[in-house]
C-alpha cells in the first residue's frame, strides 16, 4: 500500500545540511523485516516508522531503524520525526510524547511553513565504563596525545550509550581515522552504539565533534547525533555543572549541523531547526 513519506534535514536551518531523516506515516501493520528492509534502502543514518501508540500517555510511537537494526532511541529521528507529525497533523505548534523502547519522551514543535524548530527531552543520564584512553584514541586513528587532559573517555546514555572521548583540540578532532576492527573491538563490550569525539571549550559552553558508528559496510561518520549531545552534556554537568552547550558537528562532512543542549531538572533537552526537504510516497507492505 501507498504510505506517506517525509524526507527532512535535522539540526539545521538551511536544506542540505544537517542529519538526513526519512519518515513513513500510518506505518500500523509493517513488520520488522520490511522496515529494516527501507531502512538499508535509504542508507540514512536511521529511518523511522510512525505508529499507533501502544503505552498510556504517548501520542504516537516512533519506531527508529539504522542499517543495522532497531535502534531504541535517537535525537535527530525524534525531533525530525515529531516535526513530520506535526505537519502531517496541521499543527503549526504542538507537543507530543512520542514511544520508544526507551521510554516515552516529551518532544516540542514549532512549525514555520518547511521549516520548524524541535526540542526533546531525553532520559536521565546512566554513567557506564570507562575503557582505557590509550585503546579508545587508538581505535580513533589518533596518538594518545590527542586525548583531553582532563577528561577521560566513558560510555554515558540519556537513551542510548555512547562512548564519549574528548579530544585536546579541533585540531586532532580533524585527524581522526577510526579503524573498524579496533572499533568493534572497543565498543561492542561496553555496549556503545556511537564513538563521539568531542573538542570541548567549557567556558564558551561550546564543543565541535564527530560521532562514528559501525555499519554492515564499515565505518559511517554520522553528521548530528543527538542522542549522543545530551549525554555530552550530562558528562559535563557531571563534572562542573554545565548547564548549556551548543554542539557544531558534521563540519569535516560537509554537512554543519548545530545541536543546542541545556540541563532541566534530571535529563538533558536537545533542540534544533528541521527542515522538510521532500514529500511524497513509498509502497511499502
Amino acid at each position: 500500500m501507498r504510505r506517506r513519506l517525509t524526507w527532512l534535514d535535522v539540526f539545521t536551518d538551511v536544506p542540505l545540511a544537517g542529519n538526513q531523516l526519512a519518515v513513513v506515516h500510518e506505518a500500523d501493520g509493517l513488520d520488522d523485516a520490511t522496515m529494516q528492509a527501507f531502512a538499508r534502502e535509504t542508507r540514512l543514518s536511521e529511518t523511522t516508522f510512525v505508529q499507533s501508540p501502544t503505552a498510556a500517555g504517548a501520542d504516537y510511537r516512533n519506531r527508529i531503524w539504522a542499517m543495522p537494526g532497531e535502534l531504541p532511541f535517537a535525537g535527530h529521528p525524534s525531533l525530525g520525526t515529531a516535526v513530520a507529525v506535526a505537519r502531517a497533523r496541521d499543527q503549526a505548534q504542538a507537543r507530543y510524547v512520542q514511544q520508544t523502547a526507551a521510554g516515552l519522551q516529551p518532544v516540542e514543535v514549532t512549525l514555520d511553513g518547511d521549516h520548524a524548530r524541535a526540542s526533546m527531552l531525553q532520559e536521565p543520564p546512566q554513567f557506564g565504563d570507562r575503557p582505557n584512553p590509550a585503546d579508545v584514541l587508538a581505535a580513533a586513528g589518533l596518538p594518545i596525545s590527542a586525548a583531553d587532559p582532563q577528561l577521560e573517555p566513558q560510555v554515558v546514555s540519556a537513551g542510548q550509550p555512547h562512548l564519549m572521548v574528548p579530544l585536546a583540540d579541533a585540531a586532532a578532532l580533524g585527524d581522526a581515522v577510526p579503524d573498524r576492527a579496533a572499533m568493534r573491538a572497543l565498543l561492542e563490550p561496553i555496549g556503545a552504539m556511537v564513538m563521539y569525539l568531542a573538542a570541548i571549550d567549557i567556558d564558551a559552553g561550546t564543543a565541535r565533534a564527530r560521532g562514528f558508528f559501525l555499519d554492515p559496510a564499515g565505518v559511517t561518520e554520522d553528521p548530528a547525533t543527538g542522542s549522543a549531545a545530551g549525554p555530552l552534556l550530562a558528562y559535563l554537568h557531571e563534572r562542573d555543572a554545565t548547564a548549556a552547550l551548543t554542539v557544531h558537528q558534521g563540519v569535516e562532512m560537509g554537512r554543519p549541523s548545530r545541536i543546542d543542549c541545556d540541563w532541566a531538572g534530571d535529563r538533558p533537552r536537545v533542540s534544533g531547526g528541521v527542515v522538510v526537504v521532500a514529500d511524497g510516497e513509498v509502497l511499502l507492505g
